[in-house]
């Protein structure tokens, strides 16, 4: 026996009669040859459709092993992008500065409605050099003390970005009555936002701090900023000289378009150049020719993450949802305005102050506390 059948047997396959191996086909006829599976080398290539050569379709085998791979390359193509830009955040949110500023108090003003920001400039020369400082007029003083205060709310009431004067009179927890400004002089930004707390009756969620080198820094790093000047600007003080008309400001001039106090209104005036440059500052920052060119937005992150000082709860997703909310009110989106003034005084430890309309005030600021739009009596044009 060969094949399991008796020498000289015959059995059907396919409609024919096939007789035993050594009936059929002698061993020397050479067409009628065939191989035994179990003594060629390369029977698993003759069973599976005859051996590879050129121009051959490889094994089925083969072409499953082959097309496995596309699977790791395109996991591939997704995985390494997605890993840079985590790890890109992750630097970028460790390179913020930080303070523990909103801490809490005995009689602290309770969480109100939607998010609210206490957005503030400072003098610091922090990371500028004596030649910068001669250079953009700022003077040598050491430490730091508020420049600006601006009040960023946004919720379900729309967006607003509130000033807040310097030179507001206002009760300081501790230290009497004084200017606004006197409270971060007292006890840095903490005092500065438990003051803000307690005379608005609203309660701050987000603290953002940038001083005179990080300012200019982030102008430069945009490309400078477009602002439409009303009338010739001449302030030697803040090294500052442009002409009416629409220009891009760079962050030498934009620093001394937010400082300056040459005007009738002096702080008032200030103010108000002071939302229209941040807004547009925020426009230019989150837009696309910032964002989609890698030679300005990644400048402009490493510049702005260096800069800012926020809160020690504040991360980086924190800082750009603010920079939005900002462009979006620059855009006409939402409310910008100043705390109604009521009036002016003087006194020997404070010197010349302003003072707000209580009621037109109050009125302002229970809007904010319960995330409603501002009525427009409350706006001041």
């Amino acid at each position: 026996m060969t094949d399991g059948w008796p020498e000289g047997w015959t059995r059907k396959e396919d409609d024919r009669v096939a007789r035993s191996r050594h009936e059929s086909a002698p061993a020397d006829h050479p067409q009628a040859y065939e191989p035994d599976p179990y003594a060629d080398p390369y029977s698993g290539d003759q069973l599976a459709g005859g051996r590879i050569g050129f121009g051959d379709e490889p094994p089925g085998g083969y072409r499953r092993r082959r097309r496995r791979r596309w699977p790791y390359v395109l996991g591939a193509l997704v995985l390494v992008p997605l890993l840079v830009l985590v790890a890109g955040y992750f630097y970028l949110d460790s390179r913020l500065k930080r303070e523990s500023v909103l801490t809490d108090y005995a009689g602290r003003v309770a969480d109100t409605p939607g998010t609210n920001w206490l957005v503030v400039g400072s003098d610091s020369r922090e990371g500028m050099s004596k030649a910068d400082q001669r250079r953009l007029r700022t003077g040598f003083a050491a430490g730091r003390r508020t420049d600006s205060m601006m009040l960023l709310h946004y919720g379900s009431g729309g967006t607003s970005l509130i000033s807040l004067p310097r030179d507001s009179y206002v009760p300081i927890p501790g230290h009497g009555s004084n200017k606004l400004n006197a409270a971060f002089g007292y006890g840095g930004p903490k005092l500065l936002v438990q003051t803000v707390e307690k005379s608005t009756g609203i309660h701050i969620d987000h603290y953002a701090e940038i001083g005179f080198g990080g300012f200019v820094g982030v102008v430069d790093a945009v490309g400078g900023v477009d602002i439409c000047v009303k009338e010739k600007l001449d302030d030697p003080k803040a090294g500052l000289k442009l002409s009416p008309g629409c220009q891009t400001l760079d962050g030498g001039q934009a620093l001394g378009y937010v400082r300056t106090r040459k005007f009738a209104r002096a702080d008032l005036e200030r103010v108000e150049h002071q939302r229209q440059f941040f807004g547009a500052l925020m426009k230019k920052a989150t837009g696309p020719g910032t964002l989609l060119n890698p030679f300005r937005g990644w400048p402009l992150a490493t510049n702005a993450t260096k800069n800012f000082l926020v809160d020690d709860g504040d991360h980086l997703y924190d800082l750009v949802r603010m920079m939005w909310a900002m462009k979006g009110v620059s855009g006409g989106d939402g409310v910008t305005t100043t705390v109604p003034i009521g009036g002016v005084g003087r006194t020997t430890a404070a010197g010349s102050y302003i003072t707000w309309d209580k009621a037109r005030a109050a009125t302002l600021f229970d809007a904010l506390r319960s995330d409603r739009k501002i009525p427009q009596s409350a706006i001041t044009k």
